[in-house]
């Protein structure tokens, strides 16, 4: 006779077969746009060895997935803890394509599976509160909800009636999940989530933290290695959440780990809560030594960040010197644009005699400001360009029907001082972003970072132009593990560092050699212009 264990191995096996049958069925694409990322059965058997270690030995229990799928949470759940335990097991599906046989497959386990969207169910009694909480959320991106502002007003006001959050309009749908669970989950319970690392960093994510420090105990954050994606079909950082449904007691400290597994960690370390409360950055932990100096410079100091060129259409508007001269367009409408990193085989740029980048690849931006009827009379070659585009619906792109004209680019003059913005640790270097000194008159799209210098550093630059070199070799030093810090990282290990982020990196070194800013605010500096890049260059 089989044993209960055997029972278990068996409904598993048939479950991830039935998974794979599942996913295969379906468009990647539309599983990418419902967050539908399956979770590794060797994952979630860790999750719940997590949870039992935590539980103790407690009796029995009430559990509760949120977003089931197939059921791998469950299984292991049976698995680990044993039915025997379970006083009872509750899992949502809203898509009839997993759950229609994720209820067959677990019929006569005891689990009461609903086909419904969870976001519309409530607990209607203190019996419908669980101990036990785990969820892999469907990881729903903000502008897959952009369409749907109803949807996006009646979740915020479940999310603030439920758990008191107030979510912005970037957070994905797994933040709303965190938030409505909130009233499900019985006082002390234990909720267990697998969740994008990145709420850790990014603004939308500070209502999530404020509710994990304030609202609830947390009790331990593992964060994988971002090149140890958990998943195979998402580029997605992943982090393991777990917290107590009570307040947290004066002084607590909260269990930081990273890397390895979730029983083996390659890091940990404690940090305080009150720690957490006042960064914004959680990526920094277990692995940052120590905190950052109030008042150390940071290179906002310095510098105003901006994202490069947002043209609306790149394939549109940028060209290659050839394209350019072919459609007859004039210099007088072209500005130069740095290629891609990938394009771009040394981190100086040299210029020629007309400003132009000294490069084997030449990009043109086609800036033109005039209105239309000034071009149709002055310019012939450009309105005929102009002409296609709109036949080619680029005029009806989301940037450009913002736009009057809507071919009008952004003012993004050159400067001396230009950041990758994405990019994986160089072999050489360790660092994922490369500072580039650029000599020419050309401005970048944008997967570069501009610093403008503001106007005392401007001031210092054009007074003693040997500075721009040390300035420069400066940026280049800045350690890895600094950019690292206030960056973010994506599954593959892919990093990324938007300008408020780079703009907030500590210059210790800088402050040597530039006066400092008081002013912070992110506005370019006042004259900055095309021409002063060439007075700071000489």
């Amino acid at each position: 006779m089989a044993t209960g264990t055997e029972h278990t191995a068996e409904r598993e096996a048939r479950r991830e077969s039935l998974q794979a049958k599942l996913d295969s069925a379906k468009a990647r694409r539309e599983r990418n746009r419902l967050g539908q990322f399956a979770t590794p059965p060797s994952l979630a058997w860790s999750m719940l060895r997590e949870a039992a270690d935590q539980l103790g030995s407690r009796r029995s229990l009430r559990f509760l997935d949120p977003a089931i799928g197939t059921g791998a949470f469950y299984s292991a759940l049976l698995d680990v803890v044993g039915r025997g335990r379970v006083e009872s097991a509750v899992g949502y599906e809203i898509d009839p394509h997993y759950g229609l046989p994720a209820k067959r497959l677990w019929a006569g386990t005891g689990i009461d599976l609903r086909l419904e969207d969870f976001t519309k169910a409530s607990p209607t009694s203190v019996r419908d509160q669980c101990d036990l909480l785990i969820c892999n959320p469907p990881y729903v991106r903000h502008h897959h909800l952009a369409g749907r502002e109803g949807e996006k007003r009646r979740l915020n006001a479940l999310v603030r009636h439920a758990s008191g959050m107030e979510l912005g309009g970037l957070a994905g749908l797994y933040c709303y999940f965190m938030g409505l669970a909130h009233r499900w989950l019985a006082d002390g319970g234990l909720a267990g989530w697998l969740i994008p690392s990145e709420f850790m960093d990014v603004v939308y994510g500070e209502a999530v933290k404020r509710y994990l420090i304030d609202l609830v105990t947390l009790q331990r954050v593992h964060r994988f290695d971002a090149k140890d994606s958990q998943f195979s079909d998402a580029l997605v950082s992943s982090a393991i959440v777990w917290y107590r449904k009570r307040k947290p007691p004066a002084s607590h400290r909260v269990a930081f780990t990273y890397g390895g597994s979730l029983q083996r960690p390659a890091t940990e370390r404690m940090v305080a809560a009150a720690d957490l409360r006042s960064d914004g950055k959680w990526t920094r932990y277990p692995t940052r030594s120590k905190a950052i100096e109030r008042g150390t410079p940071r290179l906002s100091n310095f510098f105003a960040v901006k994202r490069g060129q947002v043209t609306g259409d790149n394939g549109f508007f940028i060209l290659s010197e050839a394209e350019a001269a072919e459609r007859g367009l004039p210099p007088a409408l072209l500005r130069p644009l740095l290629p891609s990193p990938r394009h771009l085989p040394a981190d100086e740029i040299s210029a020629d005699q007309d400003g132009h980048p000294r490069l084997e690849r030449r990009l043109f931006l086609l800036d033109c400001r005039l209105p239309e009827e000034t071009v149709r009379d002055r310019h012939p070659a450009v309105w005929r360009y102009f002409q296609e585009g709109k036949a080619r619906g680029v005029s009806e792109r989301y940037l450009c029907r913002g736009r009057n004209p809507w071919y009008i680019q952004e003012r993004r003059p050159p400067t001396p001082f230009v950041c990758t913005y994405i990019g994986r640790r160089s072999k050489r270097t360790g660092k994922p972003f490369r500072f580039i000194l650029n000599h020419s008159q050309a401005t970048v799209a944008n997967v570069y970072l501009l610093l403008y210098p503001r106007d005392a550093t401007a001031r210092a630059l054009r007074d003693r132009p040997a500075l721009v070199r040390r300035v420069w070799q400066a940026l280049r030093d800045i350690p890895a593990e600094a950019l690292l810090a206030e960056g973010r990282v994506y599954g593959g290990g892919l990093h990324k560092i938007e300008p408020r982020e780079l703009a907030n990196v500590p210059a210790p070194a800088l402050a040597a050699m530039l006066p400092q800013t008081a002013d912070r605010s992110s506005r370019l500096p006042a004259g900055m212009s095309a021409s002063g890049q060439a007075d700071l260059l000489g």
